[in-house]
Parts: C-alpha cells; sequence; structure tokens
C-alpha cells in the first residue's frame, strides 16, 4: 500500500466515532464499514504496539514475579494446550497481527500455522519476522477477510484454528464463527480467546455504555457485545462447545490489566520496569511528544497521533472495565466441529 494510501486510513479512523450522526447510526456506519476501521486503527497503532507492549498483541494472567513476555507466552502455550495441538497439524491463526503467538505456538507445539491477516502492513512486518527466526517454512502468512475464508481456503481444509483476541474485531460473531466452522475440518478443534463484556455489565447504565464505546473507540472495534451473544454464536454455527471459562474472573492477585496502570511499583521483574513506565503519565507524555514530532516532520503517517490518544482511551477504559468486572479480554472457548 502507498504511504498516502495508508496515511489516508490513519487520518480518517477518526471519522467512524465523530460527527452528527446518533450511536445506532454510528454503529450501523462502523459495522459496515469494519474492515476500513480496523485496517485505519492498526496502520496507526501497530508500531505503537510493538513499542509499547511486544510484538503479541494480547492480554494475560500473571503470576508473581512472572516477567511481562513469560506471561503472554505462557497465555499462548495455554491455548494450544487446551486446543490439544500436536506435531503435524495444519493450524490456522485468524488475525494474526504480525505473527508474536504464532511463532511461540509454532515452537511450542511444533504445528504448521497459517497467519491471516487483512492488514498489508502487519503481514509484511510477520513475513520479516519468521523469517529472522527461521520459521518462513513453518509460519506462513497471507492476507485475508476473515469474514470471507471460505472463499481463500477450502472448506474441511485445517485440522484446528484459534483466534486471540481478533475476531471481536468482526461485524457479527455468527459471521466470522460460521466461515471458521466452513474451512476447519469434521472432528477439528476451534479455540478463542474473545473480548465481551460479561454479565455485570448493563448497557442500560449510561456509564456502562460510555466504558463500552470508549473501548470500541480505543481498539478498532465496530461493536463491544456480550459474553452470550458469542457463546450463542458458536452454537449457531454448529460447533459443540467443549470448554469454556473467563480467565479474567480468577481471583489473581495480579490483574491482567496492571501493565496498563502505568504504576512502576507493579513491575513483576526489573526488566519489566520499561514496560509499565511506558503505560504511565509521564510515558505516554514522552512517546505522544516525540509522536508529535515525527508526525510533524513527516516520518510518520499523518492521523498517528490521534490513534496514539485513541490508545490512551482504550488503556483508562480497559482498566476501568477490568476493574468493575464489566469485560473480558479472555473468555476461552473450545469448541468442535461435529
Amino acid at each position: 500500500m502507498s504511504d498516502g494510501r495508508l496515511g489516508q486510513r490513519i487520518e480518517s479512523y477518526g471519522q467512524f466515532w465523530d460527527g452528527d450522526a446518533n450511536e445506532g447510526s454510528q454503529v450501523k456506519n462502523r459495522l459496515e464499514n469494519y474492515s476500513e476501521v480496523v485496517n485505519g486503527y492498526y496502520d496507526g497503532a501497530t508500531e505503537l504496539y510493538e513499542y509499547g507492549w511486544s510484538q503479541s498483541f494480547h492480554f494475560s494472567r500473571f503470576r508473581k514475579g512472572e516477567a511481562f513476555a513469560a506471561a503472554l507466552a505462557r497465555h499462548e502455550h495455554y491455548l494450544a494446550h487446551c486446543m490439544n495441538l500436536s506435531k503435524g497439524m495444519h493450524v490456522l491463526d485468524v488475525g494474526c497481527g504480525v505473527g508474536g503467538p504464532a511463532r511461540e505456538i509454532a515452537h511450542f507445539a511444533d504445528v504448521n500455522i497459517v497467519g491471516l491477516n487483512n492488514n498489508d502492513f502487519q503481514i509484511g512486518r510477520a513475513r520479516k519476522y519468521a523469517q529472522r527466526a527461521n520459521l518462513e517454512s513453518q509460519v506462513t502468512f497471507v492476507k485475508g477477510d476473515f469474514m470471507k475464508l471460505s472463499e481463500q481456503f477450502p472448506e474441511n481444509s485445517f485440522d484446528a484454528v484459534y483466534a486471540i483476541e481478533a475476531t471481536v474485531h468482526a461485524p457479527s460473531f455468527e459471521g466470522v464463527y460460521g466461515e471458521i466452522f466452513k474451512v476447519l475440518k469434521p472432528g477439528g478443534v476451534f479455540g478463542v480467546y474473545e473480548w465481551v463484556m460479561t454479565e455485570d455489565w448493563d448497557p442500560s447504565i449510561p456509564e456502562h455504555q460510555a466504558i463500552a464505546r470508549n473501548i470500541e473507540y480505543g481498539n478498532g472495534i465496530p461493536e463491544m457485545r456480550h459474553k452470550h451473544k458469542a457463546r450463542e454464536a458458536l452454537k449457531a454455527v454448529g460447533f459443540k462447545i467443549e470448554h469454556e471459562e473467563d480467565l479474567a474472573a480468577r481471583d489473581d492477585p495480579i490483574p491482567w490489566y496492571y501493565p496498563l496502570e502505568g504504576d512502576i511499583r507493579k513491575a513483576q521483574t526489573a526488566w519489566d520496569y520499561f514496560t509499565v513506565w511506558r503505560m504511565s503519565w509521564s510515558g505516554k507524555f514522552v512517546t505522544h511528544s516525540a509522536m508529535r514530532v515525527l508526525e510533524f516532520v513527516g516520518l510518520l503517517p499523518k492521523g498517528t497521533c490521534d490513534v496514539g490518544d485513541s490508545l490512551k482511551v482504550a488503556g483508562d477504559a480497559l482498566v476501568q472495565a477490568g476493574r468493575a468486572k464489566l469485560f473480558t479480554p479472555m473468555y476461552l472457548v473450545i469448541c468442535k466441529k461435529p
């Protein structure tokens, strides 16, 4: 994609939440243009994610004293373990980001993974990282729309499919889960860490509704949905649910959202101080100031700072929702295609 087109998509991202249209019309517009919403967001946010988080764009549980990177890897290993992934399996990663989880799971389970992503910028980075890790023969990446999987892959072609905090970007759960069902072999397994609002979330309460909208805006999500919507959609398309749990509901002494709080006193290891600091007010100030300069001189596409602003909104909303148990980024479901 040309730099001009990339910059245009980033710059236009905010329009999906701006304007005089009512909330219902804005949601409808985002759902109908989900690809532009998601791509506009990730064109601007990808490098910020890598700088502030890692190459694995997801949350995780934390053990006392556990390093940030180790917790992310353990989260990926747990999914692979629950899915019973084993050597030689042909696996699809839906919404693979820059390929961090695919590389880790390939190492852990010795499976062959195809990572699918609709964002050119991320696909390019994923391929580069796989080559650096000497995994290009085991982990490959293709551009594609997860709402049209059956147009890109033959039906019944994968032994397993997983999605880590990705299918929340779909315009409907039934649509994306239905496509996953088609490309999965009979007896194949689908594992997902889904972003959903919990049973405690009540959209009729203005504060709850505002939190959901800030999560949407700050994370490039057309519409946040309730947990039961995901469960119902999986069953509706034909999946048999074998295991489900909300890992964020566990009584962990260290909450999943702690890095977003920006409190360096809570850093689990000395190495993680910098990661946590980048989420603090001073870290955000330094990062955003540098971005303003780089955007001004043309080294970052116009609109990148606006996406950075949305990330700050996201961080605050996720912490607020996490503390109140209104949201989970790790509703884990393991299901099979009969």
